[in-house]
């Protein structure tokens, strides 16, 4: 029991993969399936076009890599920067009520970023959780 609770950090990483990952598969899913309002939304905010394509792969992929466990280090840096340009660019206008999810997905992203997959993931054991970045 004691295990359980309080020793598996493992565990713990593996629900906030988990919770990281379905939301940003989600969000790029959705960018995808709205690909016109998606588009017509990042002209408004001035990014070009290629830009929606970019980020709808990157969250639908790297919530996949996420979850699973796969280039975590890597895809965790770039979720990162995806939320904070999310955040600069739309969400900080809106107060802290507007970006408060961002902001938990950008730290939960470094973290993930920092600590890389854990035990509970498709690269345990392996070296494609590239250390030392």
């Amino acid at each position: 029991m004691e295990k359980l609770f309080f020793r598996n950090g493992n565990l713990g990483l593996f629900l906030i993969r988990l919770g990281v990952g379905v939301i940003f598969i989600v969000s790029g899913w959705a960018k995808f399936m709205d690909i016109a309002g998606t588009t017509a939304f990042f002209q408004k905010i001035g990014l070009a076009s290629p830009f929606v394509y970019f980020i709808a792969a990157l969250e639908l992929l790297g919530g996949i890599a996420i979850l699973l466990g796969f280039w975590t280090r890597i895809f965790g840096w770039l979720l990162a920067i995806d939320m904070l340009f999310a955040i600069i660019l739309v969400k900080y206008a809106m107060g802290f009520s507007g970006y408060r999810i961002d902001l938990m997905l950008l730290l939960a992203s470094l973290g993930i970023a920092f600590t890389g997959a854990g035990n509970y993931s498709v690269c345990k054991g392996s070296r494609c959780d590239i250390n030392g970045i």
